[in-house]
C-alpha cells in the first residue's frame, strides 16, 4: 500500500468493505445521487439475530490495497456493485462484459456483487435476476435501498461461513501461513514441520479469525481470538503480526468503550456482543456474559499503550509505513475523545516523521490538510495553522505545472484564526493588530500577486472600517411612558440603616470606574430600546452605509439595523440604533457593525478609544404589563408639572359646592404580561379651602375581581367627586379667589397608579426574591390625571 487512509478510524475494523463504481458512460451526478442511496445504507439489522452488520462505502479503492486483506480483513473488498447506464438491448451484452470484468479485479475476495442498470426497458430487463436490477430511470428507482440491505444480508451469510469455517479446530489439519505482499517471498524454503512455524501459523490465524468475528458482530469472541493471537505471536517475535493483534484488541476495546464511535460519523452506532447458542437458522446470537467483557477487554489508559506498541512494531517494516500511518490516525481520534492532547500530539509527531515513499503533489497536499484537521481536533491551534499554512504553499510549488493559486488563497485565509489574526474585527483580542501584509511575507515567499491579492483585501476592509468615524455613544433611557420605577419602600429600611463609613482610595476609584461604565436608569425586556452614536464622514466623498447596527452580549438582544447615507465630509451626524432585549440581565453594549463598500466591519469600543461614551452596561429587567388609561372628562387647560418619578394628565371639572359627579377611569392592558394587582390613591394639593368628608371616593372590589387582567382586557373604575367647602372667613376667601379663581386644585388621582406583584403563596416561598417586584409602576401610554376642581362661586 501506497495512498493511506486518512479517514479510518478505530471502529472501521468492525465494518466490511464494499465498492461501488461505474460501468462504461455514467453521468457523475447521476452516479453520486446514487451512490448516496446506496452510502445510506450503513448499518444494517441482521434478521433472526441480535447482530449488526456495518459497512464502509468506496467509490475508489486501489486493488493494491486489497492485498493486504488477510493482514486486516477491513481492507478487504467482499462486495461490488456497479452502477451503468444501457439505452438499449444491443448494449447489454458489452455492458454485461464490463461488469464481469470489473468483478475480476477483486474477484478472489468478494462475497457477492450487483449491477444496477438504469434506461433498459423491455424483455431483458424483465427477466428476474439475484445479481441485476433494471430500472427504467434514475428518478425511477424506489428500492434501491432495499435492493442494497439484501446485498448486505447475503455478504454476511458468506462472512459467517468463513467465520465458523476458521473458527473451527480441526485436528490434523494443515494451517495456512497468511502473508502481506511483500512477505511471500522471505518464506520460501522455510521448515514448515518445525514448531516455531506452526506457532507462526497458528497466531495469524487466530488473529484472522477475531478480524471475522469483529465483522461478524461477536465482539466477546473477537477479544478472546485477539488475545491468544498477542500471546502466539509474542512467543516467535513475529513482529508485524504481533501489531496487528494489538491493534485490532485496540479496535474492539474501541468499540465497547466508545459504542457512538471516534470519527463522529458511527453516531447511533449499537455494538453487537454475539457468541454462544445458534438460532433458528443456525447463525449464532451473543449470549456472552458482562463479566467477560470486561475481563477481556483493555482499559481506555491500556488502549493507548498497545497502540503505542503496535505502532512500535510496524516502524520495524519500511513497507509498513501506511499501516503505521494509519494506527497514528486512529490513536489520534481516541485521544481527541479521552481529551488527552498532550499524548495526541505526540502520534502526530510520530506520524509527521513517517516516510512513505515518492508521494505526488496531491498526496502531500491532502497529508498536510489532514494533519492540520488532527491537531485542530486536540486543541492545536497554531500547530494546525502551521501545517495549514503548509498544504498551501504546496499548492503553488515549482514541480506544480498548474499552480492552485485558488486553493492556496483558501488555506491561507484558514490560517489566520490559528494565529490569532482575522480579517473580521469582532474576533480580535483587545491590543491584537492586525498585519495582513507581514503574514503574506511570512506565508506566501514566493507569490506576489498573492500577497498583493492580501493586501489589497486587508486595505479595502481598513477603509471600510475607518470610513465612518464614531466619535461618541450613548445609551439613551427609555421614553416617559415606559420606563420602570422602584416602588417605594423595598429598600428605605435598607438606605435607612446605619453602617460604619471605611475610608480607602482604591474602592473609590474602582467604584468610579463602575459608574462611569454602569448605567443608572433601566431597559425592559421587549420594550425597543435606543443607543445614539454621533459619526461623521471624513473621506471626500458622499459615503453610504448600507447595514449599521449594535454589538451586545449579556442578554439575547435582537438588533434591528438602520441604513444612512453621509455627505463628503460631514460633520458630526447623530444616529440612533435600536433593539430589542429578548431576555433580562445586564447587557453590555460592546460596539457597533457596518457594511460600507461591500465589506462588514464589527468595531468594539474597547478598541477606539477615541470614542467617548457615558457607559456601556445596563440592566435589563423582566417585561412588565402596559396599561393605558383614559377617563370620561376633558383635558385640563392648565396640567400640573409631576414630578421626576410621575407620570401625569391633568382633567378638569366645574362644580358647584355640595354637588357630586362621577369620574369614569378605563384601564385597558395593551401589554403581553397579566396585570394581577391594582392600587389607586389620592392626594390633595395647594388646597385653601377645608373640606368635609371625602372629597374622592370609589369602590376597589369589582375592579379587583376581574383581575389578573389579561393582555387586550380592559376594566372601568368610578370614581366619585363630591365638593364640601368652608366659606366661613368671608374677605380674605374672596380676595384668593378674585386673585385666581381657583378654590381646589392638584388632586392627583393614582399618581402614577402602581401594580403592587405579591408572589404567590403557592409557588413562591414567603421571603423569595423577584426582580419584577422591585419594579411595581404600571407602564401607561396615556399617564393617569391629575383631577382639577374649579370653584365659580362668589360671595354676596
Amino acid at each position: 500500500m501506497s495512498i493511506p487512509d486518512y479517514m479510518q478510524c478505530a471502529e472501521d475494523h468492525q465494518t466490511v468493505l464494499v465498492v461501488v463504481r461505474p460501468v462504461g458512460i455514467v453521468p457523475e451526478d447521476q452516479f453520486f445521487r446514487i451512490y448516496k442511496r446506496i452510502a445510506s445504507v450503513a448499518q444494517v439489522s441482521i434478521q433472526d439475530s441480535q447482530r449488526n452488520l456495518y459497512i464502509r462505502y468506496r467509490h475508489h479503492y486501489l486493488p493494491e490495497n486489497n492485498e493486504w486483506g488477510d493482514f486486516q480483513t477491513h481492507r478487504k473488498v467482499v462486495g461490488l456493485i456497479s452502477v451503468t447506464t444501457c439505452g438499449s438491448a444491443k448494449e447489454w451484452p458489452q455492458t454485461s462484459d464490463r461488469f464481469h470484468s470489473q468483478k475480476d479485479v477483486f474477484g478472489a475476495t468478494l462475497y457477492d456483487s450487483r449491477l444496477l442498470v438504469f434506461g433498459l426497458q423491455g424483455e431483458i430487463a424483465e427477466q428476474q435476476r439475484t445479481d441485476v436490477a433494471f430500472y427504467s430511470s434514475y428518478d425511477d428507482c424506489p428500492d434501491v435501498e432495499k435492493r442494497v440491505e439484501d446485498f448486505v444480508e447475503s455478504i454476511f451469510i458468506v462472512l459467517e461461513s468463513k467465520r465458523l469455517d476458521r473458527a473451527t479446530d480441526k485436528s490434523g489439519d494443515k494451517i495456512p501461513l497468511l502473508c502481506v505482499p511483500f512477505e511471500k517471498k522471505d518464506f520460501v524454503g522455510l521448515d514448515t514441520d518445525s514448531r516455531h512455524y506452526k506457532k507462526r501459523c497458528q497466531g495469524r490465524m487466530r488473529k484472522h479469525v477475531g478480524d471475522l468475528c469483529l465483522q461478524a458482530g461477536m465482539l466477546q469472541d473477537a477479544l478472546v481470538h485477539y488475545h491468544m493471537a498477542v500471546e502466539l505471536l509474542r512467543s516467535v517475535n513475529d513482529f508485524l503480526w504481533l501489531g496487528a493483534a494489538l491493534e485490532g484488541l485496540c479496535s474492539a476495546s474501541v468499540i465497547f468503550h466508545y459504542p457512538g464511535g471516534t470519527a463522529g460519523k458511527a453516531a447511533g452506532r449499537k455494538p453487537s456482543l454475539a457468541q454462544g447458542a445458534l438460532t433458528a437458522n443456525g447463525i449464532s446470537a451473543d449470549t456472552s456474559s458482562e463479566i467477560g467483557r470486561a475481563k477481556n477487554c483493555l482499559s481506555p489508559e491500556d488502549i493507548i499503550e498497545k497502540y503505542k506498541e503496535a505502532i512500535s512494531y510496524y516502524g520495524k517494516y519500511k513497507n509498513a509505513g501506511v499501516i503505521e500511518l494509519e494506527a497514528c490516525v486512529k490513536a489520534v481520534r481516541v485521544l481527541a475523545i479521552q481529551k488527552r492532547a498532550m499524548e495526541a500530539s505526540e502520534f502526530l509527531q510520530n506520524a509527521v516523521y513517517i516516510n512513505l515513499g515518492q508521494l505526488s503533489e496531491e498526496e502531500k497536499i491532502q497529508r498536510y490538510s489532514i494533519l492540520s484537521e488532527l491537531y485542530h481536533l486536540i486543541g492545536f491551534h497554531r500547530k494546525s495553522a502551521f501545517f495549514k499554512r503548509v498544504a498551501a504553499m504546496q499548492c503553488v510549488a515549482p514541480t506544480i505545472p498548474e499552480p492552485g493559486w485558488r486553493a492556496c488563497y483558501k488555506l491561507l485565509l484558514e490560517t489566520l484564526p490559528g494565529y490569532s489574526l482575522c480579517l473580521d474585527p469582532k474576533d480580535f483580542s483587545k491590543g491584537t493588530q492586525l498585519d495582513v501584509p507581514l503574514l503574506c511575507v511570512k506565508t506566501v515567499p514566493y507569490t506576489v500577486r498573492l500577497s498583493l491579492q492580501l493586501y489589497i483585501i486587508n486595505k479595502t476592509h481598513t477603509q471600510a472600517q475607518t470610513s465612518v468615524s464614531v466619535r461618541s455613544v450613548e445609551l439613551l433611557d427609555l421614553p416617559v411612558s415606559l420606563r420602570p420605577h422602584k416602588q417605594k419602600g423595598l429598600l428605605e429600611n435598607i438606605m435607612s440603616s446605619k453602617s460604619p463609613f471605611i475610608y480607602s482610595p482604591i474602592i473609590m476609584h474602582t467604584r468610579g470606574e463602575e459608574r462611569n461604565k454602569t448605567i443608572e436608569f433601566r431597559w425592559v425586556q421587549g420594550d425597543v430600546c435606543e443607543v445614539q452614536l454621533m459619526v461623521y464622514n471624513p473621506m471626500p466623498f458622499e459615503l453610504r452605509v448600507e447595514h449599521m447596527g449594535l454589538l451586545t452580549s449579556g442578554v439575547e438582544f435582537e438588533s434591528l439595523p438602520a441604513a444612512l447615507s453621509l455627505p463628503a465630509e460631514s460633520g458630526l451626524y447623530p444616529v440612533t440604533l435600536v433593539g430589542v432585549p429578548r431576555t433580562a440581565g445586564n447587557i453590555n453594549v460592546n460596539g457597533y457593525h457596518t457594511s460600507v463598500f461591500g465589506v462588514t466591519s464589527d468595531c468594539l469600543l474597547d478598541g477606539l478609544p477615541s470614542v467617548r461614551t457615558s457607559g456601556c452596561m445596563v440592566e435589563v429587567i423582566p417585561s412588565l404589563p402596559r396599561l393605558q388609561l383614559s377617563t370620561s372628562l376633558p383635558r385640563s387647560a392648565h396640567p400640573l408639572q409631576p414630578s421626576k418619578e410621575e407620570l401625569s394628565s391633568s382633567v378638569s371639572v366645574q362644580l358647584f359646592n355640595g354637588e357630586t359627579q362621577q369620574l369614569t377611569i378605563t384601564l385597558e392592558n395593551i401589554g403581553s404580561e397579566d396585570l394581577e394587582s391594582l392600587e389607586v390613591t389620592s392626594k390633595t394639593c395647594n388646597t385653601k379651602e377645608k373640606l368635609f368628608g371625602e372629597f374622592l371616593s370609589w369602590d376597589l372590589e369589582e375592579v379587583v375581581s376581574q383581575l389578573p387582567l389579561k393582555p387586550g382586557q380592559s376594566v372601568t373604575l368610578t370614581v366619585n367627586i363630591k365638593v364640601r367647602l368652608d366659606f366661613s372667613g368671608g374677605e380674605n376667601l374672596l380676595q384668593d379667589l378674585n386673585d385666581d379663581g381657583i378654590s381646589v386644585t392638584g388632586l392627583p388621582i393614582s399618581s402614577p397608579l402602581r401594580q403592587v406583584l405579591k408572589p404567590r403563596a403557592e409557588t413562591k416561598p414567603l421571603g423569595s426574591e423577584s426582580s419584577k417586584t422591585d419594579y411595581n409602576h404600571v407602564k401607561s401610554t396615556i399617564p393617569s390625571p391629575n383631577i382639577h376642581i374649579s370653584s365659580p362661586y362668589y360671595i354676596t
